[in-house]
């Protein structure tokens, strides 16, 4: 098999949604014993390489009446914990960063079905 570059692995993780990323880690993690933590902390600089006009940041304004149907859907996209979700469900804040506008639209689309009041910035 041949060893695939740095380059092409970064790329190709340019292109993976937060899910994917999550289901990689998970899955080195399995196979490798690597801790996800360390993981996703290399891969964070990689997507915040990425700029220009059509990336986007999606912040959540307010999560409305429904706040449990919302964290719930935080916790799926950003793949943080319970405590951690709730607090960005409770006093709002950016929930992903750097995406490209389709995947913006997404999890803005999936974040507003739940109940939440959502920018994209």
């Amino acid at each position: 098999m041949a060893k695939l570059k740095k380059e092409d692995f970064i790329s190709a993780l340019k292109e993976m949604t937060i899910l994917e990323v999550k289901e990689l880690v998970d899955a080195m993690k399995e196979e490798f014993g690597v801790d996800p933590s360390a993981v996703t902390a290399v891969a964070a600089p990689a997507a915040a390489e990425e700029t220009g006009s059509s990336t986007k940041t999606v912040v959540l304004k307010e999560a409305g009446g429904t706040k449990i149907a919302v964290i719930k859907v935080i916790k799926e996209i950003t793949g943080l914990g319970l405590v951690e979700a709730k607090a960005i469900a409770d006093n709002g804040g950016n929930i992903k960063e750097n995406v490209s506008a389709d995947e913006a639209a997404q999890i803005k689309a999936q974040l507003e079905e739940a109940g939440a009041t959502v920018e994209l910035v």
